[in-house]
């Protein structure tokens, strides 16, 4: 079984997860732009040095026994990584085939751990499944050998495994990865690998179709994407990168049930791919509901969306109470994100529920809110939150950062909004 870590985690939370997940061996680097990963490992195994390689013993991580760096050698407690793949032409091909056959297909492989927002992170369980939702992925965005996937998203992440490395071993279509995301230096390594697919969030496209390369660099070869979008405030994005880029499909996803759920098409017409979310993949099964009764709502009405099928996480790791909590005894995953669904299946995300802000007993969708600020031509980035109000209990707050050279004050800015308020998103939504 795999475990990715996400390699912003710093020591507790690194050594909460080795603990949390039975880890029996951890794969690192030595050392990440200013991130000193060896040194990080020596504080949480502080017996490494003094120990023999496959015979570490830490207290508060029971099962970890062996460490296994890249880069520099970590001394006498860990392996290093040329040793290890120096010992790979020892494995017969005998034995190899051997282990394939006892491979289960039902058995845990992957283990991706949630950011941890309600509390400490969880391991979302996944079978050999994944495998299958990766193809049927795949094979709907047409991606073949010919493809060239410029991948700059974080493997550690299910979009990134899945749409680059997973992806890229399931069609054959190459892979260029990148340590970090830079604008301009994706842009130089479209023209240079001649990048055919290229995914994101609305940061990442809005990042490259608004750098003053975009237009400069040859990006013919690029022919779709996947742009995880739907939101209103993420439309300006998705018609920009239209232009500027190619024509991208739509998706969404979520750890618990794999990447990719919803994905609209090739042909899909230009609304869908920048207003909604997808369709549902073959095998997966989707419904919205009003979260309070759990009854199902009308076509275009807004609610909880529910989401079942062959790739459901098993679970997550020794922690079956919150499992039960997000999967009822149907089998339908409740997802905790607001959406709507039009009669032909098709789905538009709109919010998570718990971001919802509350306006004088009105549901207010603060990512619709920022979709319309962004339509004021000095506004090139906003986010709202909400703030205590005494008679409203909570109000939206916008944070607002200008355009370049562009000058924008209070006055102004609500005498654009005066009068065009977005309509509450506890209404029905076309």
């Amino acid at each position: 079984m795999v475990v990715p870590i996400n390699t912003r985690f710093r020591r507790s939370d690194l050594a909460y997860v080795l603990w949390q997940s039975d880890a029996t061996t951890l794969i690192t680097v030595d050392r990440s732009g200013p991130v000193d990963y060896l040194a990080m490992v020596h504080e949480i195994c502080p017996t490494l040095a003094s120990s023999s390689p496959g015979h570490l013993h830490v207290e508060q991580i029971p099962r970890l026994r062996h460490v296994v760096i890249l880069g520099a050698h970590p001394g006498s407690g860990a392996h290093h990584w040329d040793e290890v793949m120096a010992g790979a032409p020892a494995v017969s091909p005998a034995v190899l085939e051997q282990r394939h056959r006892q491979v289960d297909p039902d058995a845990t492989v992957l283990t991706l751990y949630t950011s941890g927002t309600t509390g400490f992170p969880k391991g979302v369980m996944h079978s050999h499944n994944i495998q299958r939702t990766v193809i049927d992925a795949g094979s709907r965005m047409g991606i073949t050998t010919r493809d060239v996937i410029m991948m700059y998203l974080p493997l550690f992440h299910v979009f990134g495994l899945y749409e680059g490395l997973l992806m890229s071993v399931a069609t054959g279509a190459r892979m260029v990865l990148t340590t970090v995301f830079e604008p301009g230096e994706i842009l130089r390594l479209i023209a240079k690998e001649g990048a055919t697919i290229l995914n994101g969030f609305d940061a990442h496209f809005h990042a490259l179709t608004t750098h003053p390369d975009c237009e400069k660099i040859d990006r013919r070869r690029l022919r779709t994407g996947l742009f995880a979008t739907g939101m209103a405030s993420s439309e300006h994005a998705a018609r920009r990168t239209q232009r500027l880029l190619g024509p991208t499909v739509s998706g969404w996803g979520m750890t618990e049930i794999g990447c990719g759920v919803l994905r609209s098409f090739l042909d899909s017409p230009e609304d869908d791919r920048c207003l909604a979310s997808g369709c549902a993949l073959p095998g997966y099964e989707c419904k919205v509901i009003d979260p309070e009764t759990g009854a199902s709502v009308p076509y275009g009405t807004m609610g909880e969306l529910c989401v079942r099928g062959y790739s459901l996480m098993q679970g997550y790791y020794k922690r079956p109470e919150e499992t039960a909590a997000v999967i009822d005894a149907a089998g339908w995953l409740h997802t905790g994100d607001v959406v709507t669904m039009r009669e032909d299946g098709t789905i538009r995300f709109l919010a998570r529920y718990k971001d919802l802000l509350k306006v004088g007993g009105e549901n207010v969708d603060p990512i619709e809110v920022e979709g319309f600020l962004l339509r004021h031509p000095a506004i090139d980035q906003v986010q709202v939150i909400g703030v205590p109000h005494p008679r409203l209990s909570e109000v939206p707050c916008a944070c607002i950062i200008p355009k370049p050279g562009a000058e924008i004050t209070q006055e102004t800015l609500v005498a654009f909004c005066r009068g065009s308020w977005p309509a509450s998103r506890s209404r029905s939504t076309p």
